[in-house]
């Protein structure tokens, strides 16, 4: 939804709804941290009332743990899914999994590093993070023993490949798109021990390549 509501609308009813509110406070937390995201300055940015806020939230405390949720499911669920994802070989679930973290992937890069900022100034989050790393890498260890890698094994390859991608998050790597899908197979060889095939490399090129 646009943030840019009529003000008729504060005296025809319409008080948004409680998706619009987050987004709201999902662009304010991305734009100037989470000391931006306060009822009234996102009333005025959805030219609302602020008492339309109370219809969805029962206070900024209740929005600030949504805004968590939010993340919990967009970032920690993209990665359980992308380990439960399909996959005939470990090199492919290891693309699988890549995927979800390149441009246009279902991981969304500024709100991790946002909420880890965040984490700097709240135990309560912190303690978020801490949980949703570990889900993190339960899940990707998770996938590396279905393909047979002992315990040890898995748990630090899973801390490889994890601790890599958040790595390049945390220092906020500007990398060319194309500079990046070269180095994959060689990313997959240190992750799995194996490279990648030909036909699995062509199909993970097709969903990162335009025509």
């Amino acid at each position: 939804m646009d943030a840019a509501i009529g003000k008729d609308d504060k005296t025809t009813g319409w008080r948004g709804s409680r998706e619009v509110w987050l987004q709201a406070a999902r662009e304010a937390f991305l734009e100037s941290g989470i000391d931006a995201v306060k009822i009234q300055p996102l009333a005025t940015r959805l030219s609302l009332s602020r008492t339309s806020f109370y219809w969805f939230f029962q206070d900024r405390a209740a929005l600030l743990d949504a805004l968590l949720a939010d993340w919990e499911e967009t970032n920690t669920g993209s990665i359980v899914a992308a380990t439960e994802e399909y996959a005939e070989t470990i090199t492919e679930g290891v693309l699988n999994l890549i995927s979800i973290f390149l441009d246009g992937g279902a991981f969304e890069t500024r709100l991790d590093l946002a909420v880890r900022g965040w984490a700097h100034q709240s135990d309560t989050v912190a303690a978020r993070v801490h949980a949703a790393d570990a889900a993190r890498l339960a899940a990707i260890g998770g996938m590396y023993t279905r393909f047979g890698y002992p315990p040890s094994e898995a748990d630090v390859r899973a801390r490889t490949v994890y601790l890599t991608q958040i790595g390049y998050i945390s220092m906020q790597v500007q990398e060319d798109m194309s500079e990046r899908l070269t180095r994959i197979p060689d990313y997959v060889m240190t992750f799995a021990g194996k490279r990648p095939n030909e036909r699995e490399m062509a199909r993970f090129l097709a969903r990162h390549t335009r025509s």
